[in-house]
Formats: structure tokens, C-alpha cells, sequence
């Protein structure tokens, strides 16, 4: 996406005795690279497996190469005689990090770029957990297409610039999993149904902020999945009739999340994204995000009005049509299914349905 004939600005002597070795390395002199970002790179966490309790790391994603950030960091240091810049041990630290860390993390992948081979803190996919372990807060937008609108029959005649959206709460530390964890069923739960979601990540801290600087607010993108469970629990209570929103989104499980996030810079309008949801190799959703009744910068701008948001914060925006519970007949997901979210720019999110019990 973008290249790296403006990297260069200064010059300086190769430093001898690399360490964290890259094969075939032996140039006199290395340029420091730009601090714009030139190279698109995402971000991402991982289980080190040198880790005696398999911790989470943060990684950078250069082209198709995974590298352990704080790695790439020191290889990068010794060969431009940078100093060490001591980022965080996870991402939302990373993140919280701001415009120096950024300027950072634009500089190693300007740096990285096209040298895929030969790194000894490679770092396999399978590795990878959810990029952010754990957010203070992951809100999620409630009928956010006027298409699941319209088939959830919803009101969709509603003014972003005047109307507030319906925002509800999901738990981070009980919902987040990774790429290919499973979502276990719970016993007697059999109405599951598939949502696919663009999260936004925020980047800095964000309290009554106006619509038009919304955006500046927000570090990046990443994928969510909305597990949703249309079991039909309901309050007993006749006081607050009506559906349960715990229980039928806060579940156990339920926010899948990942594989990565790209920063904004280089997804910069968030409402040019396709979104495609497969179930095993069936496409049952494929929309952009240009369809959201309330945009990322509306969702961020109200959400900053009822709470402070943290870097590190994650609002999934709402899902397009193609849900299971709208289906003639419905449709709910399997145990031996698995359910693939891809949104260009980010990645493919895939969750294996299991039930609960197995391994």
C-alpha cells in the first residue's frame, strides 16, 4: 500500500555485533528510516513460548512476517545505533504509547520492510491470541445497518446527527478470545447466531469529544464477533420487561477478537471496508461499512459523552444483514462449524464452534 522511496533521512554507520540476527545483512552503512508511516504494519499479541506461563507479547506484522516487538526493536537499535525505545510488554500499553510510540512503530516497519527471511524471533500465526488483553471497556452498536435494521424489524428512520445510537456493554476479560479459539455452546443454548463487526480500537483518551475530531481519537481497526445467543431469555421481573441483553450478549466467550490491528493510518476511511462472514465456506454476510447508520466518528463521539474512553478501548459498530435469526427459516450455528470474519485492510478472524465440555 504504500513504499518506501522516502524512508531515507539520514545516514549513519552500521553498528557491528547484531544479536537478534537477520541472515545476509552486511551493508556498510543503514539509513534511519522515516517516522511517517510509509509501510503499512499491524499490530498483534502472541504466546512466547520461551515464556515458562506462555505470556502474552506484543508483535509487529511487516508484509506477511510476524516479529516479536521488542525483538525488532533491539535488532532495529543496533543497527542504526537508535537507542532502545522500551515499549510496553502488551499492545494496549503499546497503543497508550501515543504519537511517540507510533512514530516508533512506522520507523521498524519502514526499517523491515521486504526483509522477510532469517529472523530468529519470527513468530508463527498460530501463535496469536486477541491483539488486546484486556480492554477497560468493549461497547458494541446495536442495529448499526439500516439493512439488520430492517431485517431485525427495527425502526430505521432515525437522524445519527440528531438520534443516539443504542450502545450495550459486553464483559472484555470473560468475553475476549483469539483467532482460532473456540466459542463453546453453553448446555441447553442452541440459538447462536453469527454477527461480524469492525471494532475501532481507541488511541487516546476520550471524553466529550465533538463529532468532527472523533477520529483523531482512534489508534485503529480490528474484528469482532459478536457471539449472540437468541435463546429468548427474558427478565422474570415484571417491573423491566423485555429481552436480556446480558445474557444474551455478555456470555462466556462471546467477543471473539482479532487477528490484528491496523493502525488508521492506514485504513483512513472507516467507512470504505468490506465485511464478509462465511460459516464454514458459506458467505452469509457481505456489506461495507459505508451502510452503518451511525459512523465510527458518531459512535466515538457518543460514546465519549456517557464515559471516558482508554487507550485500548474497543467499540464494535453493529453488523450487516445476513444473521441467522432473520433467516426463512432461522439458522443457528453448529458445534463442527466455524465462522470466518474478514474485513479488508485487517485480516480473517476464524472461530470454531464447539460445545461446551470438549477439548
Amino acid at each position: 500500500m504504500f513504499g518506501a522511496s522516502n524512508k531515507a533521512l539520514l545516514t549513519i554507520p552500521f553498528a557491528a555485533g547484531i544479536l537478534l540476527g537477520l541472515t545476509g545483512c552486511g551493508s556498510a552503512d543503514i539509513a534511519l528510516p522515516s517516522a511517517e508511516p510509509l509501510t503499512s504494519y499491524r499490530l498483534a499479541t502472541y504466546r512466547a513460548s520461551d515464556a515458562g506461563d506462555g505470556s502474552p507479547r506484543p508483535a509487529i506484522v511487516v508484509g506477511g512476517t510476524i516479529l516479536d516487538l521488542a525483538a525488532a526493536d533491539a535488532l532495529f537499535a543496533s543497527e542504526t545505533s537508535a537507542p532502545p525505545f522500551g515499549f510496553p510488554a502488551d499492545l494496549i500499553g503499546v497503543i497508550a504509547g501515543g504519537d511517540r510510540a507510533s512514530g516508533r512503530l512506522n520507523q521498524l516497519a519502514n526499517h523491515f520492510e521486504g526483509r522477510e527471511d532469517g529472523f530468529r524471533f519470527r513468530i508463527e500465526p498460530h501463535r496469536l491470541t486477541a491483539p488486546l488483553l484486556y480492554p477497560a471497556h468493549l461497547l458494541a452498536a446495536a442495529a448499526n445497518y439500516r439493512s439488520h435494521a430492517a431485517e431485525m424489524d427495527v425502526e430505521q428512520e432515525v437522524d445519527p446527527d440528531r438520534d443516539a445510537p443504542y450502545l450495550f456493554a459486553k464483559s472484555p476479560r470473560s468475553g475476549i478470545i483469539g483467532p482460532g479459539e473456540p466459542y463453546r455452546m453453553p448446555p441447553g443454548r442452541d440459538r447462536i447466531d453469527w454477527e461480524g463487526e469492525l471494532g475501532v480500537v481507541i488511541g487516546k483518551t476520550a471524553l466529550r469529544v465533538p463529532l468532527q475530531e472523533a477520529l483523531d481519537h482512534v489508534f485503529g481497526y480490528t474484528i469482532v464477533f459478536d457471539v449472540s445467543d437468541r435463546g429468548g431469555r427474558h427478565r422474570e421481573n415484571p417491573m423491566l420487561p423485555g429481552p436480556d441483553w446480558f445474557s444474551g450478549k455478555s456470555g462466556d466467550r462471546a467477543a471473539p477478537m482479532g487477528p490484528y490491528v491496523t493502525p488508521a493510518a492506514f485504513l483512513p476511511d472507516p467507512q470504505a471496508l468490506r465485511l464478509t462472514t462465511r460459516i464454514d465456506d458459506r458467505v452469509v454476510q457481505d456489506d461495507t461499512t459505508a451502510n452503518m447508520i451511525y459512523s465510527v466518528a458518531h459512535l466515538v463521539a457518543y460514546s465519549s459523552q456517557i464515559m471516558t474512553l482508554h487507550p485500548g478501548d474497543v467499540i464494535a459498530t453493529g453488523t450487516p444483514d445476513g444473521v441467522g435469526s432473520a433467516r426463512e427459516p432461522p439458522e443457528f450455528l453448529s458445534p463442527g462449524q466455524t465462522v470466518h470474519i474478514e474485513i479488508e485492510g485487517i485480516g480473517t478472524l476464524s472461530t470454531p464452534i464447539e460445545a461446551d465440555g470438549e477439548s
